[in-house]
């Protein structure tokens, strides 16, 4: 039923293209090329409805009489057919009707109306020609279906035959979703066989054409085929992401490749630095493995360990796993020093080389070029050059609107003041500014005209042009200056993506200012004394971050993992964390009874009313008051000199008696 829907939806444009039903034609002609194989649907200004119903009617009968002569040829000089009318006629053509139609399946995830597309397609009652684009959008949903349908992966083999039979040159596109169908089948070498002919041909593969290869190979857990994947990529220049790095990590610890876990990890460290709860959770799986506690060595050259520690900066030293047994592994917290709650363990802060911040700078100022106005941008860095440098950039949009709809340039003021005495600079920070935000609407009233001038007068505000982005121009000036940041934006939109995942993150987390308010004024958070990096310590510990709880409220979530004692017993869950020193020793008493411990561990003290008496009966009666001068001048004994009575004081003997009884042997 729906095949002939389909089928009847495209006759009457398909009998546009051919004069006559018995006139024999090609069934598949050389399709035009398309540059972008997923590009969206058009809109169009008719509604579904509209057009459904063109499709549906065939043309109106033309009127009996002699044929019409040929319009003459449209010229292309002025005058001639416009892009607009280029546009509607290909729109209108059926190769146009039949794209719409499929990227609209392509939306919906609806590959069982584009199999019937293709049908009506290919049938020479009602034939249209298939271009690169139709069969891109075949595949791509054959391949997204494949995995739960054996059906699927079977017709989308076919129409790839079928495309290299009427000589459609594949692009990227076609070929990846060649290798995810091969990955759906569980064929890996024939995924990466995919990838191979990709590069042999010229076209440039990308993360995506290597992901079906190297997600089956882990999959079927083949580590040496991953390990093959991994290098084709590496050396074609492209470089995998968090979900890659996982897969390899994951194939490798099953497998027991200890030697590639590490290295893995510090690829990971250098590429990724903080890592999802699901890479976490594969990370944790590898330290509670027993390959995990089999690897490494007992005896190590601390020499080495430090110059690798020196060689690479900090934060790790690259010379394999060190010790041996089992590992005591879990989630953990970072004090404000960077100490680990769970191990006591300090991590490390490590420095950024200045001329990767030079280089950065410059990259930065290109890329705001390119998508600024040129000559604004300039004018901007040729204005930082003559006031700056500052110790703090504000991105005074982001805080003049924190938790307030409308903009405060008091707020905006509270944080230049609070700031100033952080960095303890005679000089202002440097406050960006929208020129709207400085024109218009609060800026109009008279206290906020006189803090806007007496920014200007100290030459700390520059208001970005209209039309701008303040991103660029505040970033830019932070990292030029090698300053502060304060602005409360997590920088995870595109903009910030096209700035890649190497030194931006390193820069940010080392640069931000983050702030809350209270009724006292602002609270600044400050960057952390510590990397928040994978670290590997010089004993062999390890520490990895996650992106759970990266924000002011929720501290961030650490993967501890440490070798545990060959004598000592197995650590004790995390609810016990806490007590677990004092589990070690011997059973303390109750609360109650801590203030006596001291005082048990002695001869047992009397009562509070003998104690008074205590002191009279352990010495004689004391002599009337006429005697007490006579005894100190003949009865008591010569005092020792000082270093005596240091002696006396710090001598081995017996146990020391209470400090009343020692001061009366010395006579006093």
């Amino acid at each position: 039923m729906r095949l002939a829907a389909a089928a009847g939806a495209l006759r009457p444009t398909a009998a546009l293209l051919f004069h006559s039903r018995s006139r024999p034609h090609r069934l598949l002609p050389s399709p035009r090329r398309s540059s972008l194989p997923f590009a969206r649907r058009r809109r169009h200004s008719s509604s579904a409805s509209s057009t459904a119903t063109a499709l549906d009617d065939p043309p109106p009968p033309s009127a009996p009489g002699p044929p019409s002569p040929a319009p003459p040829p449209t010229p292309t000089g002025e005058g001639g057919e416009t892009k607009a009318a280029r546009r509607r006629r290909a729109r209108e053509s059926p190769e146009g009707m039949l794209r719409h139609r499929l990227d609209m399946c392509s939306r919906d995830a609806d590959l069982a109306t584009a199999l019937e597309l293709y049908a009506a397609a290919v049938d020479p009652a009602t034939a249209v020609p298939l271009a690169l684009h139709h069969y891109n959008c075949l595949l791509y949903l054959c391949s997204n279906a494949a995995a739960e349908d054996a059906g699927a992966a079977r017709r989308g083999f076919e129409i790839f035959a079928a495309m290299e039979a009427q000589g459609v040159e594949p692009n990227e596109a076609t070929l990846t979703s060649l290798a995810r169908l091969a990955a759906a089948v569980r064929d890996p070498a024939m995924a990466f066989s995919v990838v191979r002919r990709m590069a042999a041909a010229g076209i440039p593969p990308r993360l995506r054409s290597y992901g079906p290869a190297l997600f089956a190979y882990c999959d079927a857990r083949d580590a040496a085929g991953a390990a093959e994947v991994e290098a084709h990529m590496d050396a074609g220049g492209v470089v995998p992401e968090e979900t890659e790095l996982a897969a390899l990590l994951r194939v490798n610890a099953d497998t027991g490749r200890a030697d590639q876990v590490y290295r893995v990890l510090h690829r990971t460290r250098t590429l990724v630095r903080q890592v999802c709860e699901a890479t976490a959770q594969v990370v944790e799986a590898w330290f509670r493995s027993d390959a995990a506690a089999e690897a490494g060595v007992e005896k190590w050259d601390a020499r080495k360990v430090r110059e690798g520690v020196v060689k690479g900066g900090g934060g790790w030293h690259g010379q394999g796993w060190l010790g041996k047994g089992q590992w005591d592994v879990g989630q953990s917290e970072m004090d404000k020093n960077g100490k680990c709650q769970r191990c006591g363990e300090k991590l490390v802060c490590i420095d950024i080389d200045p001329s990767e911040t030079e280089t950065f700078a410059k990259s930065l100022a290109e890329l705001a070029c390119k998508r600024e106005v040129r000559d604004d941008f300039i004018r901007f860095q040729d204005w930082l050059r003559r006031n700056g440098p500052f110790d703090a950039v504000i991105d005074a949009a982001n805080v003049g609107l924190y938790n307030s709809k409308a903009f405060s340039f008091s707020q905006v003021n509270s944080v230049v003041n609070g700031i100033q005495r952080v960095t303890k600079s005679k000089k202002l920070p440097l406050i960006v500014l929208h020129r709207s935000r400085v024109n218009c609407g609060p800026a109009k009233a008279p206290q906020n005209q006189k803090l806007i001038e007496s920014w200007r007068n100290a030459g700390a505000l520059y208001s970005t042009p209209p039309g701008s982005n303040d991103d660029w121009y505040w970033l830019y000036a932070a990292v030029s200056c090698r300053s502060l940041l304060v602005t409360n934006d997590e920088m995870r939109d595109h903009l910030f993506q096209l700035l890649g995942t190497s030194f931006f993150p390193r820069w940010k987390e080392k640069h931000q200012v983050r702030l809350t308010y209270s009724g006292r004024g602002p609270t600044f958070h400050l960057p952390p004394p510590y990397s928040i990096v994978i670290q590997e310590s010089e004993a062999g510990s390890w520490h990895v971050p996650t992106t759970t709880g990266d924000d002011i409220e929720s501290p961030r979530q650490w993967v501890c993992a440490t070798r545990k004692t060959s004598e000592g017993p197995p650590s004790p869950p995390p609810q016990a964390r806490a007590a677990s020193k004092t589990l070690e020793k011997p059973p303390s008493p109750p609360p109650q009874a801590r203030a006596a411990s001291k005082t048990l561990e002695r001869l047992p003290s009397p009562p509070p009313q003998a104690r008074a008496a205590s002191k009279t009966l352990e010495r004689p009666p004391s002599p009337p008051p006429q005697a007490r001068a006579t005894r100190k001048t003949s009865e008591r004994p010569a005092s020792p000199p000082p270093q005596a009575s240091g002696t006396i004081k710090t001598s081995e003997g017996p146990p020391s008696p209470p400090p009343q009884a020692r001061l009366s042997d010395l006579g006093w």
